[in-house]
């Protein structure tokens, strides 16, 4: 029979806040930047230059069709070559924007297409421009019907930052590899990340549920 010991692992309380505190930062820098990365992507995408456009649907496709981790990897491993270095945190924020930024584009296209087109041609009569008819009309509608589907990508975004402890980033999963190396309790390890990773999962799609309708879309 299996003997478990919890108190082992739980006794490393310091490392597992540590790496809380460190994917909630993490979570919290990037995920806002990769919405407005994403809006600015619907909207290249729907209004911008034929060649921004071309751009942008580069992009897109390529984060949307390789392994996160590839794209971490790259951004670590391989900017070096080309003389840029950034540490395990930047890397690991900039490569969840990266990675969000190319889902909720097309998200929020989605929705912006699914908008009436009488909506955008009232506002045209009322002179406003391009720019201020898409954030002021057509996006918040655009972002009520899609808000759902965005909430689920960043808590999957959110969860994928595990993998950035494969770069040194001190989040959860790193502090369970060391705790699982130090105790040798690799199962409670895991056990006790997983009950983390879960409860941050709950927290966050009822934080982001409460702030879609109050502070992003209105009611």
């Amino acid at each position: 029979m299996m003997d478990l010991d919890f108190a082992a692992v739980l006794g490393l309380w310091p490392m597992l806040l540590k790496g809380l505190l460190l994917t909630v930062a993490l979570s919290a820098v990037a995920l806002p930047l990769g919405l407005v990365a994403g809006i600015a992507a619907a909207w290249v995408r729907l209004h911008g230059h034929p060649a921004l456009r071309a751009v942008v649907a580069a992009y897109v496709e390529l984060f949307r069709n390789t392994p996160f981790i590839i794209q971490l990897f790259f951004l670590f491993f391989g900017l070096p070559s080309l003389g840029v270095r950034l540490s395990p945190a930047l890397a690991s924020v900039i490569a969840m924007v990266l990675n969000l930024g190319a889902y909720a584009g097309e998200m929020v296209r989605a929705g912006v297409d699914a908008t009436p087109r009488g909506q955008s041609e009232a506002a045209q009569s009322l002179a406003l421009n391009r720019w201020q008819i898409f954030t002021r009309v057509v996006l918040p509608p655009a972002l009520r019907r899609v808000w759902p589907a965005l909430v689920g990508q960043m808590i999957l975004v959110m969860l994928g930052s595990a993998v950035c402890g494969q770069i040194s980033t001190e989040e959860v999963s790193y502090a369970a590899n060391l705790i699982s190396s130090r105790t040798f309790r690799s199962f409670e390890s895991y056990i006790v990340v997983t009950l983390i990773y879960l409860g941050l999962a709950v927290l966050m799609r009822q934080l982001l549920n409460w702030i879609g309708p109050r502070l992003i879309f209105g009611r």
